[in-house]
């Protein structure tokens, strides 16, 4: 089990260079049977004008995590994965540090699919809940 997590990190991570990803140094860290987990430094590149968290750079982060999930738990030969909808409640501030993002599914139907991701500090202190639904269409 440890070597296929090894690689489909590796090619979450090989996947993201050139992309927003990568700019915002998001890393896809865990994977399990049922949830992906991604990492961002905080630094004044995600950074609002006073210094915190954007909560866009949360959400960013939020959606890429669910759908490279999305992407890992279907069959992404068959199908292009697209987010539908983000929903998100940040609850806390962070200045510095990294954020860390877990999505977990909720709902793995055969088009649509519903994450659950808990944005959290280094101390696993609740930064955002957000919420994202996935569509899986078929290629052509």
């Amino acid at each position: 089990m440890e070597d296929y997590k090894e690689k489909i990190l590796r090619i979450c991570n090989e996947t993201s260079k050139g992309t927003l990803m990568e700019t915002l140094g998001m890393e896809y860290i865990d994977v399990g049977e049922n949830y992906l987990v991604a990492k961002m430094p905080v630094t004044p590149k995600v950074h609002q004008p006073d210094g915190v968290l954007h909560g866009g750079a949360t959400v960013a982060l939020a959606e890429s995590v669910g759908s490279a999930a999305s992407f890992i738990f279907l069959d992404a030969k068959k199908y292009a994965i697209r987010g539908l909808e983000i929903s998100a409640n940040h609850v806390k501030s962070v200045r510095e540090g990294e954020v860390f993002a877990k999505a977990t599914m909720v709902h793995k139907g055969r088009t649509t699919q519903v994450w659950d991701i808990k944005v959290t500090d280094k101390d696993n202190n609740l930064v955002s809940i957000c919420k994202l639904t996935t569509i899986a269409l078929p290629k052509a």
